[in-house]
């Protein structure tokens, strides 16, 4: 093999096994001290993911590494999620005097934004002014998408404005921006504005409804995408609509999307599983739940969590604790989420003493540190079985402070096994750390009004109206023919409210 041969050979790799006999030949003939030789070697090695292997020919058989092989380093740190890294090797070359090109300024900025570096990825920003590299449209994306990852979306939207040919990737960037700072009404204005979408756009507006909590907007946005363009779904806007799903039982477009996830093999790991999983679980199917859950060949601890959840909130306590100790057999680790979901499975079956025994074992075995959520189920654990005194006690032996869901629980216990007194510290509590909860002002009220302390009541009563607080309407949502609708309590925006309210007046005459 000589040189010319190696460059060919190189040009045409196409997996590792086949570079590293390459490599090995070069190194047995001595072309591996090629400059030309070592960077295309290194380049195929960051291809192929290897960042020990790329390092080793970066640092013994390169000795004047030029603009390519260093961007290729920081797109290799990039690429296995190690942007400190690829910002370290961005800073070496610009030490040593070498002038940055667009594809190493906009590896720079991605390192910037993810690591949510503002400072440096200002002065990359600088640095773009003084090498004349800001009219090309990548690196504008890149600028946008780093002033976004990094909470600065009025610096993003000026960027935006500035540049001069702005593609579908940019507006995505932006799109990303308004996203990350939880401003989903500027997303969707902007969203509408888009000249062009794509997959990626489609994602992060559903995937954007899904993590703030507005589950019908998405799967509203999904259904338009499906009428409106020939994008296909992507793996993380499936998951994303699955979730959607599962918040509000929309059990026919959950197995419709199961359906399509079937006909086009989409089980890329066991993500695409799990949400499969949790959406039959929250809309009541335990046993498809069962089913997906045993195809899973290789089960992660987010699978084990679901599956253990599952049984939980179906109230099947042993179930829980059975999938629990099958978990640990297979030498999975449990996590803090684990244990919320078994101790969350005991509660719901009163299983006091399992519950108990796997709060200590948590700590005392696996070294995790008990948070809040862990508190919580144990109080509703307590509070469930009736032992209200013992709940209130072990609140007070917290660790750590309680919040209003720990003092809520506490209160709705109370409330049903007829202890008022505990009800009403528990519910001042919550007034103390959520003052414009409005319901618990009328579960303080009613149960001043139970024990005849009208003037406690009309004080309960003076505190709301002096806060302006007013009772939150009642939100339901029913699924029909595969079609979700949302009903507020006193609201006629739903199209067929006229109809709606008709029956109901003919149905309260009978």
């Amino acid at each position: 093999m000589n040189r010319r041969n190696c460059h060919s050979l190189l040009q045409n790799c196409n997996n590792l096994e086949q570079l590293k006999k390459i490599h090995g030949q070069a190194i047995t003939l001595g072309l591996h001290h090629l400059q030309h030789l070592s960077c295309k070697i290194l380049n195929n090695y960051a291809k192929f993911n290897k960042p020990i292997e790329a390092q080793k020919v970066f640092n013994y058989q390169i000795n004047e590494p030029d603009i390519i092989t260093w961007t290729s380093l920081i797109t290799l740190h990039l690429h296995i999620d190690q942007p400190f890294h690829a910002l370290c090797v961005f800073s070496k070359f610009i030490l040593l005097g070498l002038k940055p090109d667009s594809f190493s300024i906009v590896g720079a900025l991605s390192a910037c934004g993810r690591t949510e570096d503002l400072k440096h990825g200002k002065m990359v920003h600088g640095m773009i002014y003084r090498h004349d590299l800001g009219s090309e449209s990548i690196v504008g994306n890149a600028l946008v998408d780093m002033y976004s990852r990094n909470g600065e979306i009025r610096i993003a939207q000026l960027v935006f404005r500035m540049m001069g040919t702005k593609d579908v990737v940019s507006w995505t960037s932006l799109l990303h921006g308004f996203i990350k700072c939880n401003d989903l009404g500027s997303a969707r204005n902007f969203f509408d504005r888009m000249p062009q979408r794509n997959s990626v756009s489609w994602t992060a507006m559903i995937t954007g409804y899904v993590q703030g909590g507005k589950p019908i907007q998405a799967l509203e946005v999904f259904q338009q995408m499906k009428s409106k363009s020939n994008d296909l779904p992507t793996a993380t806007m499936i998951v994303a609509v699955l979730s959607a799903c599962a918040d509000i039982g929309a059990l026919d477009l959950g197995r419709s999307i199961h359906g399509y996830i079937e006909k086009n093999n989409l089980y890329s790991d066991a993500t695409m599983y799990n949400a499969l999983m949790d959406m039959y679980v929250k809309s009541g199917s335990l046993a498809t739940a069962q089913k997906i859950f045993k195809e899973i060949v290789r089960k992660d601890k987010f699978s084990w969590t679901t599956m253990i959840s599952g049984f939980a909130v179906h109230g099947y306590g042993s179930g829980a604790i059975q999938v629990f100790s099958d978990m640990l057999k297979s030498g999975v680790d449990p996590n803090e989420v684990t244990f919320v979901a078994l101790l969350s499975a005991c509660s719901h079956a009163g299983l006091i003493d399992e519950g108990s025994k796997w709060f200590d074992v948590m700590s005392r075995v696996y070294f995790l540190e008990h948070k809040i959520e862990h508190y919580g189920c144990m109080v509703d654990l307590l509070g469930r079985a009736g032992r209200v005194e013992e709940a209130e006690g072990f609140v007070k032996r917290m660790q750590i402070e309680p919040d209003a869901v720990i003092w809520r629980s506490l209160l709705s216990a109370s409330l049903v096994h007829g202890n008022f007194r505990i009800a009403e510290t528990a519910g001042k509590k919550i007034v103390e750390l959520e003052p414009d909860d409005d319901g618990v002002y009328i579960l303080l009220r009613n149960i001043y009004c139970s024990e005849h302390r009208w003037k406690e009541a009309s004080e309960t009563r003076k505190k709301m109206n002096d806060r302006k607080i007013k009772k939150k309407p009642g939100c339901s949502w029913v699924e029909v023919d595969g079609v979700v609708h949302e009903f507020i309590a006193d609201d006629k925006i739903h199209c067929l409210s006229n109809e709606i309210y008709s029956i109901l007046e003919r149905m309260a005459e009978f």
